[in-house]
């Protein structure tokens, strides 16, 4: 091995021992031990630990085709000593202070997607509701030879409110794709009652289409 090898080497494997530090002290901060099981603690150390030994052995390729020597394993530490004495500090305020406003983004694309698109469906679904029981009151003055118009209104209704909304959608499903799973679960729940009312609303309105229907 050249001495260029080795002193690449060399400095790959310093710089694999402050990341090894830095990734050490990431994945303790989000598995927080104290709160977990312990099957799942020892899975996750496992799958750490190997993931953590194939990256050195690859940049350790990269660097002399994967040749072991005794000066690797020293510089390992120097690096890893180099990251606890100098970085670690620094470093873990500056995971912190990441992971506050990842927080904070995520609340506020909440809030956005609330503002943006849950309070026009709010206000949309209360228009539909008033148009329907507006077209419910005309039928019951002037009986079923209206029933056919009723069906195409809102049909119509339908068509447009899907135009209309298309531009919103297609926005919210890509800034679904963005926001965290811990996020999503709440609003998943909402739109899952929201979808419950509209199948009951459905329901109630093809029973009295029915009725009608059968009294002509």
């Amino acid at each position: 091995m050249s001495l260029d090898t080795q002193f690449v080497t060399l400095l790959s494997m310093i710089g694999m021992g402050i990341y090894f530090g830095a990734a050490f002290d990431t994945y303790n901060r989000f598995l927080v031990r104290a709160k977990r099981k312990v099957w799942f603690v020892f899975i996750n150390d496992i799958l750490f630990w190997c993931i953590q030994a194939l990256l050195i052995f690859y940049v350790l390729y990269e660097s002399n085709q994967g040749e072991w020597r005794f000066y690797i394993l020293l510089a390992l530490l120097c690096g890893y000593s180099a990251y606890q004495a100098l970085l670690r500090n620094s470093y873990k305020r500056l995971l912190e202070m990441t992971i506050y406003w990842v927080n904070k983004f995520s609340k506020f694309l909440v809030k956005l997607g609330a503002l943006l698109f849950i309070r026009p469906i709010k206000g949309l679904i209360a228009l539909i509701i008033t148009v329907i029981l507006l077209i419910f009151q005309v039928l019951l003055k002037f009986g079923n030879p209206l029933l056919w118009l009723a069906k195409y209104l809102l049909k119509a209704l339908i068509s447009i409110v899907r135009v209309i909304f298309y531009p919103f959608t297609s926005t919210a499903s890509w800034l679904w794709k963005t926001i965290p799973g811990g996020v999503q679960s709440p609003v998943e729940k909402f739109f899952d009652k929201l979808a419950g009312i509209g199948k009951k609303l459905k329901n109630t309105i093809n029973k009295l289409l029915k009725k009608w229907t059968n009294k002509s």
